[in-house]
């Protein structure tokens, strides 16, 4: 009896086995490096999308630093204790004060941002100017400016640097105020020590300044503000003073968006 012939079964190929291509190259390393670049690419971009997302509309940041105010005194004569005119040339002089502060920033939208600046208030001393110049320190007084400001944001949201012009409203609100012996010597020698107040106000405020993305989340940024304000010292002698001090505002902060 004859045996029928088979022909043998082709051979199945291994799965794990490296097939060659014709470059050469094994198809495993090939396609290895076609994912590596498409990482890298994905990588690239959202990178890119992160630090554009970070400066975009809905965006708040908190930031931290030094601020300088630096009065841009004209002063007033102080009026006369009769009530009646002034003593002429009796003027004032008001001091700068640096402190730490801080700001919280709202993105409303790519270019439109909050600014709201937060500190515990700047001690300015007083002095003596005019016929009163040499006298020295005449009365000191704190100040707590209360600043609101809308900023226009230059340049497009992903940006390393931006530079913007801002307008707000400033209330300023004068506190601990205090007389000098030197004052009472000079307006009620003898008597009880001379008191001083100052009037808080509200009053416009112009800013100008720059944003330097350090990376998607952390920024330095520098301002310069002028608030224009003009108040009035009474004593209680009833002497009063007009004073403009439109300060100038130096700020550097570093700041974090999240």
């Amino acid at each position: 009896m004859v045996q029928s012939l088979k022909a043998p079964a082709p051979p199945v190929a291994d799965p794990a086995a490296t097939t060659q291509r014709c470059d050469g190259k094994p198809a495993s390393l090939s396609s290895a490096m076609t994912n590596s670049k498409q990482l890298y690419v994905a990588a690239a971009l959202l990178a890119l999308t992160a630090q554009a997302l970070a400066q975009q509309a809905g965006t708040w940041s908190i930031a931290a630093g030094v601020t300088r105010i630096a009065p841009s005194v004209d002063s007033g004569s102080l009026s006369s204790p009769t009530g009646v005119g002034v003593i002429q040339d009796a003027k004032v002089d008001v001091a700068s004060d640096t402190r730490l502060t801080a700001a919280v920033g709202y993105m409303l939208t790519d270019h439109i941002n909050l600014h709201l600046p937060l500190g515990l208030g700047f001690r300015h001393d007083v002095f003596g100017a005019g016929i009163l110049a040499g006298v020295g320190k005449v009365a000191d007084t704190r100040a707590l400016p209360i600043t609101l400001v809308a900023q226009y944001r230059f340049m497009e949201a992903g940006a390393k640097f931006r530079p913007y012009l801002g307008a707000g409203l400033t209330y300023v609100r004068f506190y601990k105020e205090r007389g000098s012996t030197m004052l009472t010597a000079l307006t009620n020698p003898g008597g009880p020590p001379t008191g001083v107040s100052f009037q808080s106000k509200l009053t416009p405020t112009l800013q100008v300044g720059a944003v330097l993305n350090l990376n998607a989340k952390w920024f330095l940024e520098g301002s310069y503000a002028k608030t224009f304000l003009k108040t009035r010292g009474t004593l209680s002698t009833g002497q009063t003073i007009d004073v403009g001090l439109d300060p100038d505002c130096f700020t550097l902060q570093l700041g974090y968006r999240f």
